[in-house]
């Protein structure tokens, strides 16, 4: 394992905003790992990471996440927001609804030699079943 160069504030920001504009994968490490805290899965590597945002934001919803706000420091990053758009494939054990849904989302990222390496992703799924049911 190779020592990971922590970047500074202006660096994790440059890093968050671009990944954030548009889940702009080539800054995600190759060997990144997003945690799920909700469902307990980790998705590992780029790939499997765009999987899961391909499959968030356009399959189980035709969806965008909101900025609420953003705080960042050496190395690190966490991103306050909410997932908005339309329920349109099964999520969480739920069918496609069609139901519009506000889901708030917090997303604490580890960032290392100009990458995101970790990620923690805190999706409310409450929300989203208190306003599909």
């Amino acid at each position: 394992m190779s020592i990971q160069q922590l970047q500074s504030v202006e660096e994790s920001r440059r890093v968050l905003e671009a990944y954030v504009a548009q889940h702009d994968t080539s800054m995600v490490a190759p060997d990144a790992v997003f945690h799920d805290v909700a469902s307990g899965q980790d998705y590992i590597g780029r790939e499997a990471i765009a999987a899961m945002l391909d499959y968030v934001y356009h399959v189980a919803f035709e969806a965008r996440a909101e900025t609420v706000r953003t705080v960042v420091g050496d190395g690190a990053a966490v991103l306050e927001a909410v997932l908005v758009g339309i329920h349109t494939g099964e999520f969480a054990g739920v069918p496609a609804t069609g139901r519009e849904v506000r889901i708030p989302l917090v997303v604490s990222y580890r960032i290392a030699d100009g990458q995101i390496q970790e990620a923690f992703v805190y999706l409310l799924v409450a929300s989203f079943l208190q306003q599909v049911a």
